[in-house]
């Protein structure tokens, strides 16, 4: 019996090591190629019924029919999000979209990092360090005992962020469309209010989008930092800047940033980058700055691997009944 053929694309050394582990145990036969599917590759998949592709690589109407014309009836993204993807192309050329599921403890425990260097100022500390300048800061850290932790989103990343943080022995307040974790659920205007900390994880849609924008900053607690590894796009990233250089806000620690497709994942080194916001952030002593790469562990990699096999495996069953 002929082996599932899946085209993998955009794929890593990591990711490439994987893939051909776990193969022989599935039972697949990977082809795997490390530059981003596109319209002009999309010949590449020939054969193969499912592919799967990076959250890094934008795919647009041209690349889905293309890819439609050489037989792909399935695209799975290694990522949760969808949001890099055409959907209504997709539907429209009726190719099935998937998604995996990865350990949400890469990403809470990331984020757990960020709110501690956030409130203990890290970003000024390392850098004073690494000129020799050792003197401690003129504004001391908070310890999270003292404070309110505000988790925008409960779904198994924002749950996971709460387990971690009920150790601390901070107040934990949460908002979410769907309730169901250990914690104190209010208003989104309460949270805002009461919170020292904001930390987002919610999925981007259009009912989120810019969610935290200028108005809810401005009715934030004065001082509150803000968290965000979830999608860059749930901020008004202009407003964010503003309130941070004039001292509406305390601190931000952001993962992921609006616009930063074509630039996260990338070396810019002694290059122009195109996004004016990105510089701004950075040049901010209040903001730490990190390329989307909460998710990327060890472990988060396997599942994520396994679970792009398994649901092409699923795909394919589903298809031959």
């Amino acid at each position: 019996m002929e082996k599932p053929r899946i085209a993998i694309y955009g794929c890593e050394k990591e990711e490439a090591d994987l893939f051909r582990r776990y193969s022989p145990h599935y039972g697949i036969e990977p082809r795997i190629m490390e530059s981003a599917v596109s319209a002009e590759n999309a010949a590449l998949a020939s054969g193969a019924c499912c592919i799967s592709v990076s959250h890094k690589t934008e795919i647009d109407f041209s690349t889905l029919r293309a890819l439609q014309e050489n037989g792909v009836a399935y695209l799975s993204t290694r990522s949760v999000g969808c949001n890099h993807i055409d959907l209504q192309a997709a539907e429209k050329l009726g190719i099935t979209i998937g998604h995996v599921a990865y350990s949400p403890a890469s990403v809470a425990d990331y984020t757990l990092m960020l709110i501690l260097m956030t409130i203990r100022n890290a970003k000024s500390v390392l850098r004073r360090a690494d000129v020799h300048d050792y003197k401690l800061c003129a504004v001391p850290g908070r310890e999270l005992r003292d404070m309110t932790v505000g988790v925008l989103g409960t779904g198994r990343i924002g749950q996971a962020v709460i387990d971690r943080l009920i150790g601390f022995g901070c107040r934990i307040l949460a908002y979410s469309s769907y309730p169901q974790a250990k914690a104190e659920y209010v208003t989104l205007g309460e949270l805002l209010r009461q919170s020292d900390i904001l930390t987002l994880h919610m999925p981007l849609n259009a009912d989120t989008y810019h969610i935290l924008d200028r108005d809810r900053i401005k009715s934030m607690k004065h001082g509150a930092f803000v968290i965000n590894t979830a999608r860059g796009f749930l901020i008004d990233t202009e407003a964010l800047i503003g309130a941070l250089e004039n001292g509406r806000l305390g601190g931000a620690a952001l993962d992921v940033v609006e616009g930063e497709e074509g630039i996260f994942y990338h070396d810019w080194t002694n290059k122009p980058i195109h996004n004016q916001l990105l510089p701004r952030l950075q040049k901010l002593p209040n903001a730490i700055i990190t390329p989307h790469t909460a998710y990327y562990t060890e472990h988060a990699l396997q599942d994520i691997v396994e679970n792009t096999i398994r649901n092409c495996l699923e795909f394919e069953r589903g298809r031959t009944k």
